[in-house]
């Protein structure tokens, strides 16, 4: 981690990850680049759906290939790189045939190794294989929730799932959040631990860091007129006068469940991740 001189206030305790020894390169690859553009938190009529959105930085979008299903074909690490639209970093692979892609970069994968995707692949960091046929007890991230769909599990900085057992047509599989659930065996996975894990520990320090990554200041609801928010309204400082804590349009939130009750993969599940105190 990188720290600074506080010089002021908010220097002082800003903390970002050291770049210099981790990317090799600050230039992405074009032909895999699309620009998305920002609609600031609004729907197509214009209306504000999610909050506190807006401005920032232009960045690149990179196309990151989540599915790695181009089997027995051996790649290349040809850079690691950072991506303004993740937490983790990315690799620029070619395979033997001379096509590049960009993936999820394992935690330790260095310039210049050969990874590959197949059924069997060699338990190395970064190759990607059938689940059916990883070791119990190992990491692994980029992980299909369904064969052939892509990975969905274990992708932003630091994740992994560890394998807790193999029945049947199915692997147990221990996520991040402590939840334990079933997969299919025959999806694929990536061997290790995705990159950049000391993301967690970035302090942004201060309100202009914060405009630049595209968040907008957020106004508490205590300090708003009754008409604007549940909590708002009386003189001074006044306890929240209502029971349940609720959103700004009068939700209730805090432990109130938003999965639906017959969602399809609840079966996968067999224990839900603990409640947060």
């Amino acid at each position: 981690m990188k720290t600074y001189k506080p010089t002021t206030p908010s220097r002082r305790q800003m903390s970002t990850v050291e770049y210099r020894n981790l990317i090799t390169t600050d230039t992405p690859y074009k032909p895999l680049t699309t620009r998305i553009k920002s609609f600031a938190g609004r729907n197509n009529r214009g209306v504000i759906t999610v909050r506190h959105q807006g401005a920032g930085n232009k960045k690149l979008y990179r196309l990151i290939d989540f599915k790695q299903n181009r089997l027995d074909i051996p790649a290349k690490v040809l850079t690691i790189e950072y991506d303004p639209y993740r937490t983790a970093f990315i690799a620029l692979i070619q395979y033997r045939d001379g096509r590049h892609s960009y993936i999820l970069a394992a935690k330790d994968l260095k310039v210049g190794e050969e990874i590959v995707t197949a059924l069997n692949a060699p338990l190395k960091v970064g190759n990607r294989l059938s689940l059916k046929n990883v070791p119990i007890g190992y990491l692994v991230y980029n992980v299909e929730m369904q064969p052939g769909g892509g990975g969905k599990l274990a992708r932003s900085a630091g994740s992994y799932a560890e394998i807790l057992a193999h029945e049947g047509r199915f692997t147990t599989l221990k996520l991040g959040s402590k939840e334990i659930r079933k997969v299919p065996s025959t999806g694929l996975a990536s061997i290790g631990q995705v990159s950049n894990p000391d993301y967690n520990l970035v302090n942004v320090g201060k309100a202009g860091r914060a405009r630049g990554m595209g968040i907008r200041p957020t106004v508490r609801g205590s300090v708003m007129n009754p008409v604007d928010h549940p909590y708002g309204g009386g003189e001074g400082k006044q306890p929240r006068g209502t029971r349940r804590p609720k959103t700004i349009w009068g939700k209730v939130t805090g432990g109130h469940k938003t999965r639906k009750r017959k969602k399809w993969s609840n079966v996968m599940i067999i224990k839900r991740r603990p409640k947060v105190r």
